[in-house]
C-alpha cells in the first residue's frame, strides 16, 4: 500500500460543490429530522457562493441529495424565471451535471422559496424549502436556549396565547405566511414563509418535505405520510386566503394562488403565483399537448 494509493487525483472543488464531510453531516441531520418530524437539528452550515438570507439553506440541502439524474426544479415565489431561482438553479446543475426543469411533473428535486407548487408532488420528488426564521417561538420568546427547552416540554401556550390576542384585537387570526403547525402531534414548526394557502398540501402529502436555514443553521423535515395541522381553535377553523373566485389574467385559471398586479387605472389584475402551472394553462388553452397534474385545490377548494 502506497501514499498515492490511498488519495484522489487533485479536482478544483469536489462533486456537488460540497466537501464529503459536510455532506455526510447534512444528512445525518437529514435522516435524524425525518425520525423526529418538526424537530429542528443543528447543523454546521457551510459557505456557499450566496450571501445568507438568500436560500443558502436550501442549497446545501439540494447540493447534498443531487446526483447527475437528478432532474432540478427551482422556485422564487411561484416563478422559475426570477434572478434568484434562474441562479440558484443553473449553480446546481453546472456544479453536478444534473439537468433541469421548468416542469413539477418531471422533477424529482425541487427546490422553493415562498410556495408550494400547485400539481400534487409524488412519493419519489423531494421538495426543499428555504427558511428564514426556523423559530416558530422567536415572536414570544426572544430567548432561544429558553424556547428550546419549551419545544423538548411541548410548551406551546404562549403560541395559543398569540393567536388568541390577533382574534380577540382583529376578530380573527392574523397569521399570514410561516403559520405555526403542529407536526406529528408533537413539535410545533414554522413551515417556511408559505401562505396560508400552501400548509395544507403538507399534510399527510406523498413527498418528502425538508425545511433548512443556513443563516440560523437549522434543518427539520416533514416525512410523507405526516399529519401537519395549522394551531386553531375549535370554533375558529382554519382558513386559508380567499382566492377562489380571482381568475389570472393571463393564463385564465381560476381557483388558485394569486399574486395581484396593480394597474395604471387604480384596479388590479391577478397572475397565477405558479408560473409554469400558469404557461402550462395557456399552451393546452393553445391546443398543445401538454401534461397537467392534479393539484392540491380546485375552484379554491382542498380536494386531497
Amino acid at each position: 500500500m502506497t501514499l498515492a494509493s490511498l488519495t484522489k487525483p487533485w479536482a478544483p472543488m469536489s462533486y456537488g460543490f460540497l466537501d464529503a464531510s459536510a455532506k455526510r453531516e447534512l444528512r445525518r441531520k437529514m435522516v435524524k429530522a425525518v425520525c423526529v418530524p418538526g424537530c429542528q437539528m443543528p447543523y454546521a452550515s457551510r459557505e456557499v457562493p450566496m450571501a445568507r438570507g438568500w436560500g443558502t439553506g436550501g442549497l446545501q440541502v439540494s447540493l447534498t441529495l443531487i446526483n447527475p439524474q437528478t432532474c432540478v426544479k427551482v422556485i422564487d415565489q411561484g416563478a422559475d424565471d426570477s434572478v434568484n431561482a434562474a441562479s440558484i438553479r443553473r449553480f446546481l446543475s453546472r456544479v453536478s451535471g444534473a439537468p433541469v426543469t421548468l416542469d413539477t411533473l418531471q422533477a424529482d428535486l425541487i427546490q422553493s422559496r415562498h410556495r408550494i407548487p400547485e400539481e400534487i408532488l409524488r412519493e419519489d420528488q423531494v421538495l426543499v424549502l428555504q427558511v428564514p426564521n426556523p423559530e416558530p417561538l422567536r415572536s414570544v420568546q426572544p430567548n432561544m436556549s429558553i424556547a428550546r427547552q419549551m419545544h423538548g416540554d411541548a410548551d406551546y401556550g404562549r403560541m395559543w396565547l398569540q393567536l388568541y390576542e390577533q382574534i380577540v384585537r382583529s376578530g380573527r387570526v392574523m397569521q399570514g405566511a410561516s403559520y405555526p403547525s403542529m407536526v406529528n402531534g408533537r413539535h410545533v414548526m414554522t413551515p417556511s414563509p408559505i401562505p396560508r394557502w400552501d400548509v395544507p398540501k403538507l399534510h399527510m402529502a406523498k413527498h418528502l418535505t425538508i425545511l433548512s436555514a443556513g443563516r440560523e443553521k437549522r434543518i427539520f423535515a416533514v416525512p410523507p405520510y405526516c399529519r401537519v395541522e395549522p394551531l386553531v381553535f375549535d370554533d375558529v377553523p382554519y382558513r386559508v386566503e380567499d382566492h377562489a373566485g380571482l381568475t389570472c389574467s393571463r393564463s385564465g385559471a381560476k381557483g388558485f394562488f394569486m399574486n395581484e398586479v396593480p394597474q395604471d387605472d387604480g384596479t388590479s389584475a391577478f397572475e397565477l403565483s405558479d408560473s409554469e402551472y400558469g404557461v402550462k394553462s395557456i399552451r393546452r388553452a393553445e391546443g398543445d399537448p401538454v401534461d397537467l397534474g392534479d393539484t392540491w385545490y380546485t375552484n379554491g377548494e382542498l380536494t386531497k
